[in-house]
């Protein structure tokens, strides 16, 4: 079974204030282990990134002026995807971006559902545990995912955290890591001029997650 478990970043919380994808990173999993493989890019919005929102991922528009846009990475990114399922938290939020972008750059298939299906963790997690916080970083807590290295708020990182959540979810502890005998050539398609500001790490909105 193959699974891509993504999470992106965004100028802020409103598609239909124009807002946009900054990041989006993916990290593969077969039968429930990682596999090395990952997608990570960081976007230009050609817009402005609200206060709010870059206090939380502290990403500035200068940061990302170098950076490609969304329809110039968007053919990597859906063959990535392409028939998996995405486990994602709070797919709604990050569904609706992604079917966003594709609409504004009038791709003929707008929809995830037409490239994926969609698996979301923050449903999941409020069924097991009704009327509890189910933010993210509620969970890794719940669950005991490390979160020690997480010194920045970032899709890629959110993906490894959310990867672990979601494994321990549904079924108990399967191995994250790849030992020597299993690894795979990891396939980045990270842009090596990706932005890494120093930032404190602050929490998401509750509306993301």
């Amino acid at each position: 079974m193959r699974q891509i478990v993504l999470d992106t970043e965004t100028t802020g919380l409103s598609t239909a204030q124009g807002h946009r994808i900054i990041e989006i990173g993916c990290l593969e999993l077969i039968d429930r282990r990682l596999t090395g493989r990952e997608f990570h890019r960081f976007l230009n919005p050609d817009r402005d990134i609200d206060e709010g929102a870059e206090r939380v991922h502290g990403i500035s528009r200068a940061d990302l002026e170098n950076q490609p846009r969304f329809h110039e990475i968007v053919d990597d990114l859906l063959e990535f995807l392409g028939g998996a399922e995405l486990v994602i938290h709070n797919a709604q939020f990050d569904v609706g971006f992604i079917e966003h972008e594709l609409a504004l750059m009038k791709h003929p298939q707008p929809k995830i559902i037409d490239h994926a299906t969609i698996l979301d963790t923050l449903t999941l997690a409020r069924k097991l545990h009704p009327g509890q916080r189910n933010s993210l970083d509620a969970l890794c807590k719940r669950y005991e995912v490390d979160a020690s290295k997480r010194d920045v708020h970032g899709a890629l990182i959110d993906s490894e955290l959310l990867a672990g959540v979601y494994l321990a979810m549904t079924g108990g502890q399967t191995a994250l890591s790849l030992g020597e005998e299993e690894s795979v050539r990891a396939i980045s398609i990270s842009s090596s001029s990706a932005p890494r500001p120093k930032r404190p790490l602050l929490m998401k909105p509750c509306s993301k997650n």
